[in-house]
């Protein structure tokens, strides 16, 4: 009898399963051959604790502490500069607010990014708070404290069965596993899981992004460059060993599946980024996409379900999935093992199951 079971090996399964290793058994299914495969291995990798809703920024805040103490090294400076057009401007100052982002001069916003355009760069602003995430160092940290605490990792283990017993729960994935305490951590299959266990779904939409690698413009050194946000999120795009990686950012409600780039949403995304640039788009190295997924609300799901406390929901974590992870998996153990959480009341009742069952 396993304490835990964690369905997903993505960075919501492996933090969860690392916080809960130090007070039980846990074992780790991953369906793919890889742990983070799908939205946690296409990530872009920032910690930026000024983006999200209310929930989310409460997240990220109270991650900040194990990020920035960890010897381990998970973050390294980035920054984050936002980049409008010259018919822009209401919405880059609301931008600047929401991001507590300094305006800088086109002039200045050049001296980080050569390449920004004058002609069509009307607004720039930076913010220095934001940082890249090592994500594959971070991911295999969790799985390594699962193992050291005698936990199983278990990748090739795609869930086909659920079903409940009077101890727990019994999941057949290949062979088959008995366990008191269940997590879903399936990302954009969590609706498909929870069927599988018989309980209600919380309405997951996962929605498409894809990504475009390119050579690095005019062959710059772009290692000390900002990440560059367009306003409205019509576009972003960030250094990445050697290479400039760019994304339209599109919002596009999908189906779970292994997700590929849309040519034609890509095309559109590259065109709005290369008309605020000097360099043209000449080369794509590479393309991906992956999903974002979210419940209605924005907020992560976290904790028991309601109709089923042995059932416990790590869930919808759309983008923030590891800038948040250090603080929601521990509520996700503090709720688990009835434990207090440092986060406040209101927090913990707008990631709960509950609100969705209302």
């Amino acid at each position: 009898m396993i304490d835990f079971l964690v369905i997903g090996g993505g960075i919501a399964g492996l933090s969860a399963a690392a916080r809960l290793s130090a007070h039980g058994s846990v074992c780790v299914l991953e369906a793919e051959d890889a742990l983070g495969y799908h939205s946690s291995g296409r990530s872009a990798a920032l910690f930026e604790p000024s983006y999200g809703v209310g929930s989310t920024l409460t997240l990220s805040q109270a991650s900040a502490a194990f990020f920035h103490d960890s010897e381990s090294g998970y973050l390294s400076p980035r920054g984050l500069l936002l980049v409008g057009g010259h018919d822009q401007r209401a919405n880059f100052e609301q931008e600047c607010r929401d991001l507590s982002m300094t305006p800088l001069t086109v002039q200045q916003a050049q001296g980080m990014v050569p390449i920004l355009n004058p002609d069509t760069v009307g607004y720039t602003a930076f913010h220095g708070e934001a940082w890249d995430i090592d994500t594959d160092l971070l991911l295999q940290d969790f799985a390594k404290q699962v193992r050291a605490s005698g936990g199983q990792v278990l990748p090739r283990h795609k869930v086909e069965g659920i079903s409940r017993t009077k101890s727990g729960w019994q999941v057949h994935a290949g062979e088959v596993f008995d366990a008191r305490i269940l997590l879903n951590a399936a990302g954009a299959w969590v609706d498909e899981i929870a069927g599988l266990a018989g309980i209600a779904p919380i309405g997951i939409t996962p929605y498409r992004r894809s990504m475009a690698r390119l050579p690095a413009p005019g062959g710059l050194d772009l290692r000390n460059w900002p990440m560059m946000f367009g306003v409205g999120e019509s576009w972003y795009a960030k250094p990445d060993a050697g290479a400039l990686i760019v994304s339209p950012s599109e919002v596009d409600p999908t189906t779970p599946h292994d997700a590929y780039a849309d040519d034609m949403v890509l095309a559109e995304g590259l065109a709005r980024y290369e008309e605020r640039v000097t360099e043209p788009v000449t080369r794509v190295i590479s393309n991906w996409a992956g999903l974002r997924s979210f419940v209605p609300d924005k907020n992560l799901v976290l904790g028991p379900d309601p109709d089923d406390t042995s059932y416990i929901w790590v869930a919808a974590q759309g983008g923030y999935g590891f800038q948040t992870a250090p603080a929601a998996s521990q509520l996700v153990a503090d709720l688990v093992c009835g434990l207090t959480s440092d986060l406040d009341q209101g927090t913990i009742a707008a990631l709960s199951p509950e609100r969705l069952r209302t």
